[in-house]
């Protein structure tokens, strides 16, 4: 694009620049592109010609109106604006996927996620420290009672963090299990206790309310929040700020499951030989139990 090197953040702005030279078939086809940006920045100009019910070539001159010098230019700007993550698209599963695919296009879809976690590990390397993870593990190891709580894509990760304390040692309920009896279980939150929250992209109005209920009950709030959740309120006593990747990376759960696992094993190694005994224990009955046979 011949406008020093820069695009223009929004394809608005183009719109606005160029309106006085649009034809009847650009708009046709803007109204095309902006209607479904996430499929707009997939296709090529034949395909949304096609779509706009326009000639072939009316895309590409609509890309040369803008100030591209061919369609697959403009098409790249496109895709550009949604790998950034501009506006609200990337609120939409759809934008997010087609953002992971565009990055995947030329090393391969393995690759490219590999690129992505791998990435997205070494930032968690220099944004959390030591007395981070020692925090979250010094009040798991005060409490008398742990309650994991998440919802969406990191109940898994609750369902996980929940099963290794409890084989640890620790009474831990997994609250993202229990949706049809939640209210029964904060009921009998107190004082001594602890709440694990997990929050990614943001934090839902149910995660805010479990955390008040929480915090007015007495009970510590732990948070394990990705950059786009973090404001949780009121402030948990303790809380781990995280980047999953950026916007169309991989945006998965191995991050948080690494702090997850990094605050777990130092808890072994502070507990006074608790969660050793622990494991100990669970491997020697689940060894010796009629339920191993069955379960196979």
């Amino acid at each position: 694009m011949d406008k020093q090197g820069a695009f223009p953040p929004l394809l608005g702005d183009l719109i606005s620049r160029n309106a006085s030279r649009l034809t009847a078939a650009d708009t046709r086809l803007l109204d095309v592109l902006t209607g479904d940006p996430v499929r707009a920045a997939m296709e090529n100009g034949k395909e949304v010609s096609l779509r706009a019910g326009v000639h072939p070539a009316s895309a590409v001159r609509l890309a040369r109106r803008l100030g591209f010098k061919g369609y697959p230019e403009f098409r790249s700007f496109l895709q550009g604006n949604l790998m950034e993550g501009g506006g609200e698209d990337f609120e939409n599963p759809a934008a997010r996927m087609a953002a992971r695919l565009m990055r995947a296009e030329e090393g391969g879809i393995l690759s490219s996620l590999l690129d992505s976690e791998i990435a997205a590990l070494q930032r968690a390397r220099h944004s959390v420290s030591d007395a981070d993870i020692r925090g979250f593990s010094e009040t798991l190891r005060d409490s008398r009672r742990v309650f994991v709580f998440a919802r969406g894509h990191s109940a898994a990760l609750a369902a996980l963090i929940a099963l290794r304390l409890n084989r640890s040692g620790y009474r831990t309920a997994d609250l993202s299990s229990q949706m049809h009896q939640l209210a029964e279980a904060l009921s009998i939150l107190e004082e001594g206790d602890a709440l694990w929250l997990l929050a990614f992209r943001k934090a839902s109005p149910l995660i805010q309310q479990v955390c008040e209920i929480a915090a007015a009950k007495g009970a510590k709030v732990l948070a394990l929040t990705d950059l786009r959740g973090a404001r949780i309120e009121p402030p948990p006593h303790r809380q781990i700020l995280i980047s999953r990747g950026a916007p169309g990376e991989s945006q998965s759960l191995v991050v948080p499951m690494t702090i997850a696992n990094a605050v777990i094993l130092d808890l072994a190694a502070i507990d006074e030989g608790r969660s050793l005994a622990a494991l100990a224990d669970f491997k020697a009955f689940r060894a010796q139990s009629p339920l191993s046979q069955a379960l196979l």
